[in-house]
């Protein structure tokens, strides 16, 4: 079986945060870059072409905003930056 995009991001330390096109997108990327992340985008998949063990394939039940439009729209997925590595423990 082949290992989904998000499956594979998750195993390499990302968290996939929401889907946002502009203007929120290069808000979002600055909120999170300006907190010490580092931001990854991926490409929101047209209908039919997401994995079934995608993530992403929970949001195939209201695509009506996004139909014809996926190419406007971004997953943002972060992980701590390379300096803020303890991040999540000084957090709890």
């Amino acid at each position: 079986m082949e290992e989904s995009r998000d499956e594979f991001l998750r195993q390499e330390g990302w968290t996939r945060q929401f889907i946002a096109n502009e203007p929120r997108l290069s808000e979002a990327i600055e909120m999170y870059r300006e907190a010490g992340f580092e931001v990854h985008l991926e490409p929101f998949p047209k209908a039919g072409e997401m994995p079934e063990s995608s993530e992403a394939k929970r949001d195939t039940d209201c695509r009506q905003c996004f139909d014809g439009f996926e190419d406007q729209y971004k997953i943002i997925f972060t992980k701590p930056g390379k300096n803020n590595a303890g991040l999540d423990d000084a957090l709890y």
